[in-house]
């Protein structure tokens, strides 16, 4: 027999409760990192910003494809964007990130890039007197 409903609901975490896994999920997620949005943005600026973020992936715009977070670059799809519009727009969820969007460390910057050795002339530098 499986029980009855009291004890299931007693066995099932409730979606805010806070183990490690969901709060990293909770602030790489978040909608207002996904929107790069401050948490005090009105309706309007979250609608707006969703519809230039929409385009713009719909455009392939690499800008658009990266957003950041405290925990470094995620990539920004079609689905997070709807889905944290959807989530800003729910008085309590709205509530819940901007908790964690106003407490979070402050966001890593990305990964800085090698420069680029110059492949023209390889014996250059060393013919110059300049050390390798």
């Amino acid at each position: 027999m499986l029980g009855t409903a009291g004890e299931q609901e007693d066995q099932e975490q409730p979606p805010h409760a806070i183990d490690g896994t969901h709060v990293r999920v909770s602030i790489a997620d978040n909608p207002f990192f996904v929107l790069g949005l401050a948490p005090d943005a009105s309706r309007i600026e979250i609608e707006r910003e969703a519809q230039k973020l929409l385009g713009m992936l719909e455009l392939d715009f690499a800008d658009a494809r990266v957003y950041q977070t405290p925990l470094g670059p995620r990539a920004r799809t079609h689905e997070a964007v709807r889905s944290a519009v959807a989530a800003l727009r729910d008085p309590y969820r709205r509530l819940l990130a901007e908790l964690w969007a106003r407490h979070a460390p402050p966001a890593r910057p990305a990964a800085p890039a090698e420069p680029a050795r110059d492949p023209g002339h390889p014996g250059l530098r060393r013919a110059l007197g300049w050390r390798p």
